[in-house]
């Protein structure tokens, strides 16, 4: 049905209009009936509907209904399969029109910075290419349904401390390269019916009055056509978060500020215009859902399948020594730890599901399994107790394997607040040590919504990374453990050894400003650029098969910055069982045009192989895939020169690779002034040739008149001292030591910024 929106607009009274940019209450937007505006819902979350009635909180779990705990983002981007991501927005689209919910509150994008992020469970990604792909593939799968994303929380709010008034201080690279890619990605690929902004500051002005964040580089850089709604309570100083392209306030601030925006309006202040504007296109995605209901049962067990079958699709194998899983049913097993019947598998906040059922490991075994239990430790708190601990080794050492069930209680990782380290409870540690004295066959499945320190690591045979698996993980847990499903999940994070290993483990969690000063450098990006040693790196993940790579083909090894390069390779299972590889392809920088990772991401793709099977995986890098961003030109930059294709199974195990040319057609314009040096010059085609001369005077003059340096001279200055100081030599010192005046070089510049 088309509309006439802004006929729409102009039969509304300038109350009504001012109205219509807050929210009625916690979760709906206002109506206006004689107008044919309805009233909508929209409500979290990211992983699955946490649907509250009028008087519901905003993070409590005030009368939400029962639902469908999908898993989190922690554990689905491990997953690397956008076709899996797109089904799952798809079914949480038919949840919301199932229950009347015109805009899901997710997906969440913020880029892990550091482990320690409370929030951390509820985001894809330390890398901003993997969160962009998977989100714009929920978010398509969403939308599919008439259904609105409002993807968050825009822009660079990476930790809780104090997230409603602090100031992220990043510069423009860093927020171009690293914090905005997912959200633009998404943008591009699927226009996200809404935005919702973050709370915190940047560079010292509020995401939510932020014009160049909602306005320059989301609208004008980007073309998104949606509205931005704020995070809840995110509102500053609502004129001026209206003219900066904030439309819609959460919640309602009973009429407050409505009242605000009329009397702008009225003394002109505000542009009426800008409020037209505003209205119109909260109305456009009002209407794309409302003329699209399309009421439906919710089939929650159904869902509960596609739930387990997500979390099996992503749970990560990270240790198989001596082949101890998968688990046969002969043998008899010990599974210790209250997760094996209590999993954790959500965090606290805004995303908190209430979940129709929970299925657990233990419960979901195979039949003829022989598994004996014992709790060893509680699921929900740091309690070593010696009867439980007893009973726990005494089970251990009767098994012939020990499945430990470790993990975080929910009140050490949540939305509000961040963790103070990377450690698992200290009773857990111990048991763990104290199990592997009497029992060496041991197998740990954690349960985290980060990465945690493990100091048992190269003690136990066996790593399950479960993250949180939704309200089926239990059930994916034991279908890996059994064999009945072969893993084939990678990290989407990289497990530092220690927390103080971190890029930002120096400046994360201050209260007024937080400097970014790691800059580009987060996650793989520093740990690889660093050869640091990790616990594991990203991209890993181990299978219950194995897989070659082989004959890389690389469609143009001499391509321009316009072209599209095809990248193709062949996968073979070489193993007995059937299995799933993903394949990344990495791009390394080799023109030292920038300082940049020593490599990052820029392709992957998952498949299914049965033994022995061949399959060509293709890929394709395009402009972007080469570029970083030039904050002088303000645009993203690809220079000319060498680039290597890395084709591997994870950021440290790359298989394949080839050197292609780059011939780019992009120059950056160069000033030059008295303090440009030699170096630069000697490095710019059009202006080597005048470096050549001014170099040869100043060396001539540096050699007392003589074409060549005395015995005594060369002795004292060698010839790569004479390279590096000509290298670094700005103009005005050939005052000094090239006979030149002042005059004779401001000409020779005047002259050179022509030849630029």
């Amino acid at each position: 049905m088309e509309r006439d929106l802004k006929k729409i607009v102009s039969q509304m009274t300038l109350e009504e209009k001012a109205g219509m940019c807050s929210g009625l209450d916690f979760w709906h937007l206002k109506h206006v009936d004689r107008l044919g505006i309805p009233e909508v819902m929209v409500s979290d979350g990211p992983h699955g509907l946490r649907k509250q009635d009028d008087k519901g909180d905003h993070l409590g779990m005030n009368d939400s209904i029962k639902a469908v705990c999908f898993p989190p983002a922690a554990l689905s981007a491990c997953s690397f399969d956008r076709k899996l991501m797109e089904e799952m927005g798809e079914t949480i689209g038919k949840e919301a029109q199932a229950n009347d919910v015109s805009v899901v509150l997710g997906p969440a994008v913020n880029i892990k910075r550091s482990p320690l992020c409370g929030r951390n469970f509820e985001y894809y990604s330390e890398d901003p290419y993997l969160a962009g792909e998977i989100a714009a593939a929920f978010v398509n799968g969403v939308q599919s349904q008439h259904v609105g994303t409002s993807i968050k929380h825009f822009a660079a709010n990476n930790q809780e401390y104090h997230r409603m008034s602090n100031s992220s201080e990043a510069d423009e690279r860093t927020l171009r390269e690293i914090y905005f890619p997912a959200f633009e990605t998404a943008v591009k690929k699927t226009q996200p019916y809404t935005f919702m902004c973050s709370y915190n500051q940047i560079n010292g002005t509020f995401a939510s009055e932020n014009k160049w964040l909602l306005t320059d580089v989301l609208r004008g850089d980007w073309g998104f056509k949606g509205y931005v709604m704020s995070d809840w309570g995110a509102v500053n100083d609502r004129v001026k978060g209206l003219e900066a392209g904030l439309e819609l306030e959460m919640p309602s601030s009973g009429g407050a500020n409505d009242a605000l925006i009329v009397e702008a309006v009225k003394n002109g202040t505000l542009k009426e215009e800008i409020l037209n504007q505003a209205v119109e296109r909260i109305l456009r995605i009002v209407f794309e859902y409302a003329d699209h209901r399309a009421p439906q049962e919710f089939t929650t067990e159904k869902d509960h399948e596609e739930a387990r079958h997500i979390a099996e699709e992503s749970m990560v194998l990270l240790k198989n020594a001596d082949d101890i899983l998968p688990l046969k049913t002969s043998e008899k097993v010990a599974f210790i730890g209250g997760f094996a019947k209590k999993p954790r598998f959500q965090g606290g906040g805004s995303s908190h599901i209430n979940c129709f059922k929970v299925t657990n490991a233990f419960y979901s075994v195979p039949s003829d399994a022989q598994v004996i239990y014992a709790e060893g430790f509680p699921a929900d708190r740091d309690l070593y107790d010696d009867t439980l601990a007893a009973e726990a080794l005494k089970t251990a050492g009767n098994a012939d394997k020990v499945v430990i069930f470790a993990g975080l209680p929910d009140s050490f990782e949540s939305e509000g607040y961040d963790r103070s380290h990377m450690r698992l409870p200290e009773c857990q540690n111990r048991l763990i040590a104290e199990i592997l004295k009497v029992q060496p066959n041991a197998v740990i499945v954690l349960h985290n919504g980060s990465p945690v320190e493990m100091p048992w690591l190269s003690d136990v045979k066996g790593l399950l990374e479960a993250y949180l698996g939704g309200q089926a993980g239990g059930a994916a847990v034991a279908n890996i453990l059994y064999g009945k499903v072969n893993p084939s999940g990678k990290l989407a994070e990289t497990m530092p050894l220690k927390l103080a290993d971190n890029p930002s483990y120096l400046n994360f969690g201050g209260g007024e400003k937080v400097e970014y000063r790691e800059g580009v450098f987060v996650g793989y990006r520093y740990y690889d650029t660093k050869e640091m040693e990790v616990a594991f790196p990203f991209g890993y993940g181990l299978s219950y098969t194995s897989f070659a790579y082989d004959n890389l083909r690389i469609s143009s090894v001499n391509p321009t910055e316009k072209d599209t390069v095809t990248v193709s390779v062949d996968i073979t299972n070489t193993g007995n069982v059937a299995g799933k590889e993903i394949v990344q392809l990495y791009v390394k920088d080799l023109t030292g045009s920038a300082i940049r990772p020593v490599k990052e991401l820029k392709g992957f793709e998952k498949i299914s192989l049965n033994p022995g099977e061949t399959k060509t995986v293709t890929m394709t890098l395009d402009n972007r895939s080469f570029a970083w961003y030039h904050t002088g030109i303000h645009d993203w930059f690809v220079a000319s020169g060498d680039y290597e294709i890395l084709i591997g199974a994870s950021s440290r195990d790359i298989r394949l690779s080839e050197t292609i040319h780059m011939n780019s057609s992009q120059e950056i314009p160069m000033h030059i002034h008295m303090n440009t040096t030699l170096g630069e010059l000697f490095r710019n085609p059009k202006t080597a040739d005048t470096a050549k001369e001014l170099t040869k005077k100043y060396l001539l003059s540096l050699n007392g008149g003589e074409e060549t340096a005395s015995e005594a001279a060369s002795e004292a200055i060698s010839e790569e001292m004479t390279q590096a100081m000509t290298d670094s030599m700005p103009l005005r010192a050939l005052m000094s030591f090239g006979d030149f005046s002042r005059e004779e070089l401001t000409d020779i510049i005047e002259k050179l910024n022509k030849l630029a």
